[in-house]
């Protein structure tokens, strides 16, 4: 079979190199659709379920949102586990599919449990899916704020709230139009509602509750339509329109009346432009803005979608009001360029250095070409393979092509052609005819064609035991073996039909079989070291199996880490505070934190998203932050010799200054990547699973001491679970029995004054704004003014629909007098893996190797912490990802 090839490639040449030119084409245009990224994408399959329950506090969030959701989605098929997290007024589950599962086929299975679990869910509860996206799917960030001096038509300036506006509507919808983007979240400034601050006293004094309000604007803000009338042959329609389109109209709605006189809004509550309670917050350079993320979908180009969503936000930038500016702040097109231009550098440098050694060694400048077309045509081969099976290009799938490997079959036969060519010259004492020289050519590739292809195929199967891999270290290093092994493939196929073809072809003329200067001075170091090595063959056996044994006992010794962390050429810092630290507490502690980081000449700029953002794929409570640090080019930096990780070190030591802060630091794809792939964003992470907190925070407390002791810990906490401080109003029963009170009659009366609760939409254009009735602000959060909350009685007079006292009693009466409010330290979050309550202590290693460190913490941990009985320990992390690929 082989020998037919070969013949029919020599002697059919000029098909052959058609052919070639035409596979040569195909690899420029499948280069063109080549997804390119920095990294292979190890995230496992999975589908979050974000819920938002408001006023929820973390126990109830478990109990009454993430438990049922749980329940139902256990024994799905192709589950391989879930995670979740229950904060305030949220619940996060994370719901992780067996690898190889269609993603599309993922969710699907999840929304038709979803809909199960909605009927066990709380009225007003509804689960909704996470974007289709990835941990590499945060491509593109941009941060939108006014220029200094800018200002609105009115001639005011722009605040948070109209920054924030003009994000949600303009650049938002436009940004979700790129090709490859999933979805767009936002996060920072002030989402903008329209208000309606009842003051109870003046509610008390004409009989009205804050429900009739509300009942009030519901009834006078709505457009209905009645049909049709035909008049005149034509068909008319009726519309009846209602809504309200600006705060003066919501003045005038009438409540109802008193001794003839009409009671209206404007007599009872104020009515201004307000903002939703947010839960998260944006700054950047030390300063408070908006914050928009590009989620690029699963299995698109990250480099064609960050460009393409670069393009769009410049087009943007041309319809945006005069002085507001949405600037990039993270584009993955640098990474990825820096990354490809490192992989391509290096592609080149490594064919260039091995065209040099064929012509010095083969001393022949035409076979030398020959041989090296090789390195661009197999390369221009794998690239169409990788396309076809949606192989990314990235630093390990190309990272690991060796173009000595993939020339070695072109070499062994151009070299021997060239000898089998030159005797026959030598022998005829004249230059061979076409056909002399083909049927030579033919002869030499032939004799060489077995040690060719079992050389190839024994580098071959070395790779094979890599495609054993599963999990996350199979999705990391089976695309580097598809990809080395394509090349190979390629080099094979190149080296028995093009390279004979074109030596047969293209070396003709006088040819002489001689050694290059290079090769003689080889020879002359290499045949004594032969010769004595055959002469004391026992010795040389010896010395080899001593090399082997001792390199044995090194492997040993060696360190072990799952991979060597890619230098992503920023910094990302996860900075947490004390919890139940404010939202507004934690915007002013960031911006100092940011002033400090920009001190550093060598950062460019910083920003920090703080708390969860609109689309909660991130959750995290109001204390805890991630810091983006961009840093300028090397060459820019101030010390040239300056390392990366000493600067790490210096930022440590200047912002450990700054108090109420901890820190973790790491780089924003691989921090993105821990979080996702096992619930955490540290190196090490130590998982507590059991039943009781407090018992949990314990053990946990104890853990976290010994991994500060052990050398090469950094960046060591405990999840923070305990100490958010929760307002409680606890019902007296018996105190709302003698009112008849019914406890939904004082949560309903709380829930509206200090929560909010919708009364409609205003719509402005295409725009639409919620409309919210609480108390004024400065009542709302007041805890003396929040007793004196007037709670309606239920005794009514069906004649007036006046308040009647009823054997004496009031017909109102204080929050205080049926309820006791107090703040309590309640639970900050509440995390659970597989249906199992956990805390987790996390760790970053440093200056050492993960297997070692952990070894040492595992046998410290073992000995000196008691774990309870039914309590238990796993480690998680990127240990977790090393110890799945040993095995």
């Amino acid at each position: 079979m082989l020998e037919r090839i070969l013949q029919i490639s020599i002697y059919q040449h000029r098909l052959v190199l058609v052919a070639v030119l035409a596979m040569a084409a195909f690899g420029v245009y499948s280069y063109q659709q080549l997804p390119i990224d920095a990294v292979p994408d190890i995230t496992n399959i999975q589908v979050q379920i974000n819920t938002m329950a408001p006023g929820y506090s973390p126990v109830e969030s478990e109990q009454r949102v993430t438990f049922p959701i749980e329940l139902v989605m256990a024994g799905l098929p192709k589950l391989e586990y879930t995670r979740s997290v229950s904060r305030y007024g949220m619940s996060q589950i994370t719901v992780i599919f067996k690898d190889g599962t269609d993603i599309y086929f993922a969710r699907q299975l999840v929304n038709q449990r979803m809909q199960e679990a909605r009927s066990r869910l709380p009225a007003g509860i509804v689960p909704t899916m996470g974007p289709i996206s990835t941990g590499l799917g945060e491509i593109f960030m941009w941060s939108v704020d006014a220029e200094k001096g800018a200002r609105k038509p009115d001639g005011t300036a722009y605040n948070s709230t109209d920054l924030r506006e003009i994000e949600d509507w303009v650049i938002k919808p436009r940004m979700r139009m790129v090709k490859g983007v999933a979805e767009v979240n936002s996060i920072g400034g002030f989402v903008k509602q329209f208000h309606v601050a009842p003051y109870p006293e003046k509610l008390i004094s004409l009989g009205l509750t804050l429900q009739d309000v509300i009942t009030a604007l519901e009834r006078n803000n709505l457009n209905v339509g009645a049909g049709y009338i035909e008049k005149s042959g034509e068909q008319n329609l009726v519309r009846v329109p209602g809504q309200v389109v600006k705060l003066d109209e919501i003045g005038e709605i009438i409540l109802g009346s008193r001794q003839g006189v009409p009671i209206r809004i404007k007599h009872v509550a104020d009515m201004l432009i307000g903002k939703e309670l947010r839960n998260g917050a944006a700054t950047q350079n030390g300063k408070e803005v908006v914050l928009g993320t590009a989620h690029m979908l699963i299995g698109e180009n990250s480099r064609t979608v960050a460009l393409a969503a670069a393009e769009k936000l410049a087009e943007i930038n041309r319809i945006l009001p005069a002085g507001v500016v949405a600037t990039p702040v993270y584009n993955r097109t640098t990474l990825v360029d820096k990354t490809i231009n490192t992989v391509a550098n290096n592609l080149l440098e490594g064919a260039a250095l091995v065209i040099a050694v064929l012509f010095v060694s083969l001393g022949n400048l035409r076979a030398a070409l020959i041989t090296a077309l090789i390195i661009p045509l197999s390369m221009l081969f794998t690239l169409s393979g990788m396309v076809a099976n949606q192989v990314s290009a990235n630093l390990l799938s190309l990272g690991a092509l060796d173009f000595g490997i993939i020339v070695d079959g072109a070499v062994i036969i151009v070299e021997n052609c060239i000898r089998r060519l030159a005797h026959e010259q030598a022998r005829l004492g004249r230059e061979l005819t076409a056909a002399e020289r083909f049927a030579v050519v033919f002869d030499a590739s032939k004799e060489v064609r077995r040690a060719l292809l079992f050389g190839q195929l024994i580098i071959m199967v070395v790779y094979l035991p890599v495609f054993a891999l599963s999990g996350v270290e199979g999705k990391m290093f089976h695309p580097m073996a598809f990809t080395v092994l394509l090349a190979l493939l390629g080099a094979v196929i190149l080296s028995v039909t093009f390279v004979p073809a074109a030596v047969a072809l293209f070396l003709s003329g006088k040819l002489t079989e001689k050694e290059s200067a290079a090769v003689a001075w080889a020879k002359k170091l290499y045949l004594p070291a032969l010769t004595a090595a055959m002469r004391n063959k026992g010795l040389t056996v010896t010395l080899a199996v001593v090399i082997v044994v001792l390199s044995g006992l090194l492997t040993i010794r060696m360190g072990s880490e799952f991979v060597p962390s890619l230098d992503e050429g920023d910094i990302a810092l996860h900075a947490i505070r004390i919890p139940g630290t404010s939202l507004t507490t934690s915007i002013e502690m960031q911006n100092e934190l940011e002033q400090t980081i920009k001190t550093f000449a060598e950062v460019e700029r910083v920003f920090t998203k703080i708390g969860t953002a609109e689309i909660a794929t991130d959750p995290a409570p109001p204390n805890l932050a991630d810091v983006f640090i961009i840093l300028k080019p090397k060459s820019e930096w101030p010390g040239p010799h300056q390392t990366k990780a000493e600067l790490i070190t210096a930022m440590e030591q200047a912002v450990r200054k700054i108090p109420g802060n901890n820190y973790e630091f790491t780089q924003p794809i691989q921090m993105r990547f821990n979080e996702l792939l096992s619930g955490v964003r540290a190196d090490v992470a130590v998982k507590v699973f059991g039943d009781d907190l407090d018992t949990l925070l314990a053990v946990g407390k104890q853990i976290e001491t010994i991994l500060r002791t052990v050398p090469g810990a950094a960046d060591v906490r405990i999840e923070q679970i305990t100490g958010l401080p929760v307002l409680t109003v606890q019902m007296d029963r018996a105190k709302m029995a003698r009112y008849g009170l019914n406890g939904a009659d004082v949560q309903d009366a709380i829930v509206i004054a200090v929560g909010g609760r919708s009364a409609g939409m205003i719509f402005e254009g295409d725009r639409r704004f919620e409309l919210q009735v609480r108390l004024p602000e400065q009542q709302r959060g007041d805890v003396e003014t929040l007793k004196r909350l007037p709670i309606r009685l239920p005794a009514v007079s069906a004649v007036s629909g006046i308040n009647v006292p009823l054997a004496g009693l009031p017909a109102y009466v204080a929050l205080g007098e049926v309820a006791n409010l107090e703040i309590i330290q309640g639970p900050n979050q509440i995390s659970r893996e597989n249906g199992k309550r956990r805390i987790v202590v996390t760790a970053n290693v440093r200056g050492r190797d993960l297997g070692s460190f952990v070894n040492e913490a595992e046998a410290l941990i073992a000995k000196q912490v008691p774990i309870p009985s039914g309590y238990w320990t796993t480690w998680g992390g990127q240990f977790e990802q090393l110890i799945h690929a040993a095995q």
